[in-house]
């Protein structure tokens, strides 16, 4: 019998392939496929509120599949994810949001005026992206940096190998170094889409379901009052904070697979 196909868009700066262990769980039940690197292809710049980008996930959708697919996304791939699916809804059978809250009300307007005036640097993860280290004499070196850090110490041993081994490069200059430049990364965090509020405001065209951790610091950033809405019923929330799927592949894939079933028995 074959599987349904399950699109994935990645959270910003992490590669698909650092979601191998993540993907091998889903694989019992999908086709899952992902584009390798959102936001590093000319063609589609990251501008504000990303336009670019969901056109870059829509056309990918287009050049891949002759039937319309589960799309699921975390963080960054969540929003465009949802903003693909308003665009394109015959592409889509449902969206599955992984820790990616819509910000709408004041904190919609906050974020606005912030970008507007250049203040969304001092509390967004610019502020750390921008300076993050980015070179390493050999991968050991990278993995012992990231294995040294408590959110990074938090994942299985497996899917931090993964993470190096899909999300460094060798370096001009000799060593290694980050495959998803910090350069994009800050550039993704400073231009984040303020209008998704208005966007699911008056229901949305397919079956959304969203998935958090528990100890999220973005969702408790962002209020999850208007993701609640847009979900009703599929809502769920998994121990962990905002990179579970990396910190619990199997739970997250399990969670997961429960969460496609009943938004595709709901629609």
């Amino acid at each position: 019998m074959k599987k349904p196909i399950l699109h994935f868009a990645h959270a910003n700066s992490y590669p698909a392939g650092t979601y191998r262990v993540f993907f091998e769980h889903l694989q019992q039940h999908y086709a899952v496929e992902a584009l390798d690197m959102h936001a590093h292809n000319p063609a589609y710049p990251v501008t504000n509120g990303w336009p670019a980008l969901v056109e870059e996930l829509i056309d990918e959708l287009l050049s891949r599949y002759s039937e319309p697919v589960i799309l699921v996304g975390h963080s960054l791939g969540g929003m465009l994810s949802l903003m693909a699916a308003k665009a394109r809804p015959d592409l889509v059978r449902c969206v599955v949001l992984l820790d990616s809250p819509v910000v709408a009300g004041w904190r919609a307007m906050l974020l606005r005026v912030a970008k507007k005036i250049g203040a969304d640097r001092k509390f967004s993860p610019a502020r750390f992206s921008e300076k993050r280290r980015n070179h390493w004499p050999d991968a050991d070196a990278a993995y012992e940096h990231y294995a040294s850090k408590p959110m990074f110490a938090a994942w299985p041993e497996s899917v931090l190998r993964d993470y190096i081994a899909h999300g460094i490069r060798p370096h001009a200059d000799g060593g290694v170094t980050l495959k998803f430049t910090r350069e994009t990364e800050t550039a993704v965090y400073r231009s984040l889409p303020h209008h998704l509020g208005r966007l699911v405001r008056r229901g949305f065209p397919v079956p959304v379901g969203f998935i958090g951790g528990k100890d999220s610091v973005e969702c408790r950033q962002a209020g999850l009052q208007a993701t609640r809405r847009l979900v009703g019923r599929h809502f769920r929330q998994l121990p962990g904070g905002h990179l579970f799927p990396m910190e619990s592949p199997a739970l997250a894939a399990g969670a997961l697979h429960d969460m496609i079933r009943s938004l595709l028995h709901s629609s």
